[in-house]
């Protein structure tokens, strides 16, 4: 039998005075929410271009993303399992 599932991740991207905020909140079906969260800050001496503090904070808020649901992860194989996950 095959299962389909859909997560969703929605990107909320807040800039202000060359800073650059990013939240990546993952929605999954059981309502499980997981959310990473990305900074950039525009250097004075750059070219103020935003589109590159919205990459990079996004980049960092996904990554942040991707550590907090492995750690999710862990922690749910550690409940079933009673033994540690090691990450790495």
């Amino acid at each position: 039998m095959t299962v389909t599932k859909h997560w969703s991740v929605d990107i909320e991207i807040g800039e202000h005075n060359g800073q650059t905020h990013v939240e990546a909140r993952l929605n999954t079906e059981d309502d499980t929410i997981v959310t990473g969260i990305g900074d950039a800050h525009l250097n004075p001496a750059d070219e103020d271009i935003p589109e590159i503090g919205d990459e990079l904070a996004a980049a960092r808020a996904l990554s942040d993303l991707g550590h907090r649901l492995l750690m999710t992860a862990s922690a749910d194989i550690e409940a079933v399992t009673d033994e540690p996950l090691p990450i790495g």
